[in-house]
């Protein structure tokens, strides 16, 4: 956001502070509460990203607006998913919070899977966002994740069923994992099947753009073989459930053994 701090009303600043019986004193003294600075941030923002829960529901119970979006496309629900705030985030989607962003760099769902804050992508996720949504120069969220190194939420999304080569462009999440020379993450993708010889926008592959004698080329390089037949089963029997069902697998008419492989447990 920018920093524009002269127009702040004493509401931004109580609920920026989490003082909330300060911020109930003003809205009783009829401060309203979607008053905006000039770069269009509320005190709901505030409380938000400083993940005042209590500031944020009185906020939103005195009538605050869910979905207001800052100069630079904001949300209250990104500021929840920047903070990790997990409870504001399950609070504004009670208020009707949306999960899709309108602005290309702001989107609650890439903030999470950034920040690592799992349990906000996954009440994100459960709330109807889209987890394979590739957005210009930010890619897609399972790609912003890889790049920022957030192993539990590269998890959770693949777990949930994220296409393992949606990445930004021609460059894949592999590729991100890579470059940010994380074996968990490398060994993960390569589990969920990530092609490691993909090229990217410079002709590269994931191989080409490893550091020589590192762990992530060592982990390249023992997986350049084939995929066995086991693996390439749960790829295409997963595919074939597609992801709204994948959490119907233990329903299936097969030993358990073979359900918990289906589900990486």
């Amino acid at each position: 956001m920018a920093d524009s701090w002269s127009d702040r009303s004493p509401l931004h600043e109580a609920a920026s502070q989490g003082r909330l019986l300060l911020l109930r004193s003003l809205i009783a003294q009829g401060f309203h509460v979607d008053t905006l600075t000039m770069d269009g941030v509320s005190s709901l923002h505030e409380a938000c990203l400083g993940g005042h829960y209590n500031c944020a529901k009185l906020l939103l119970d005195s009538g605050a607006k869910a979905d207001v979006a800052s100069a630079d496309g904001a949300t209250p629900l990104f500021n929840s998913c920047r903070s990790g705030s997990a409870a504001c985030v399950g609070l504004l989607l009670q208020h009707g919070a949306s999960v899709h962003s309108t602005h290309q760099l702001a989107s609650p769902m890439h903030e999470a899977a950034i920040k690592d804050h799992r349990e906000c992508l996954e009440l994100l996720q459960a709330s109807g966002a889209q987890i394979d949504t590739e957005l210009p120069e930010v890619g897609s969220p399972l790609y912003s994740a890889c790049g920022a190194g957030a192993a539990g939420c590269v998890e959770m999304l693949l777990l949930a069923g994220a296409d393992v080569g949606v990445g930004c462009g021609r460059d894949s999440p592999l590729h991100a994992a890579v470059q940010r020379g994380d074996p968990s993450v490398v060994e993960l993708l390569l589990d969920f099947g990530a092609n490691m010889f993909d090229r990217n926008s410079e002709g590269k592959t994931p191989l080409d753009l490893s550091a020589p004698n590192s762990s992530v080329q060592f982990s390249l390089q023992r997986k350049r073989g084939p995929f066995s037949l086991s693996q390439l089963c749960r790829f295409c029997i997963r595919q074939s459930l597609g992801r709204s069902r994948l959490h119907r697998a233990p329903s299936l008419s097969l030993p358990h053994r073979i359900q918990d492989f289906l589900l990486y447990h």
